[in-house]
């Protein structure tokens, strides 16, 4: 199999996990606050920034794996395989395009599940009793914990991100530098073509 198919084929299975774990977080942020049992508030607010960075994480993995192929789709030996991957690879476009509208419907859902819970959790702090006093024990410790474990995860994040970013500056460079070279090596052709031609004539004439 041509070195490039390979390449393709591989791109193509990453997508496929990728999109199918994207889609999970995006389902967890729509679902979220929906247990049967209700939940800290403190504890919802700081987990949803965690599963909003992963699903941004995952579309931003699709958008490089997009990308990817793009570049690769013009070299693959047939024009039949240029035009079905670059088909391909503008339908993955539309799709990531779509996972963001899913994200933001996805978060609009969560506030209100939030909203409701925190309504939920008002109620029973004002009632009173040993529970309500548990509660509040709880809420504080909770918070403070789960807001260390989110800063540290939203870091992690950020720098993954400016990873993908950094392989993509470098695909695209490499890209530029390619067609570059390619110009420099179809001018050195021509000069040695004339150069011989002028030998040829010089050769002729004595």
């Amino acid at each position: 199999m041509d070195q490039v198919v390979e390449e393709v084929e591989t791109v193509k299975k990453e997508w496929e996990e990728t999109y199918k774990q994207t889609e999970e977080h995006i389902k967890s942020v729509h679902e979220y606050g929906k247990s049967g049992t209700i939940r800290l508030i403190a504890e919802e607010k700081s987990s949803l920034p965690r599963l909003n960075g992963l699903a941004q994480d995952g579309m931003n993995l699709l958008q490089s794996l997009q990308f990817k192929l793009d570049l690769l789709a013009p070299q693959l030996p047939s024009d039949d395989q240029v035009e079905k991957i670059q088909s391909l690879a503008q339908s993955w476009k539309t799709q990531i395009q779509s996972l963001r509208l899913n994200l933001r419907n996805a978060n609009l859902q969560a506030k209100a599940n939030m909203r409701k819970a925190a309504q939920e959790e008002r109620e029973l702090l004002l009632g009173g009793g040993e529970e309500s006093t548990v509660r509040r024990r709880n809420l504080q410790t909770k918070a403070g914990m789960t807001s260390a474990a989110e800063s540290i995860t939203e870091s992690l994040r950020r720098t993954r991100q400016l990873m993908v970013q950094e392989v993509e500056r470098s695909a695209s460079t490499l890209m530029t530098v390619g067609k570059y070279l390619s110009m420099c090596m179809n001018d050195i052709k021509s000069c040695h073509e004339v150069f011989i031609i002028r030998l040829l004539y010089v050769a002729s004439a004595r």
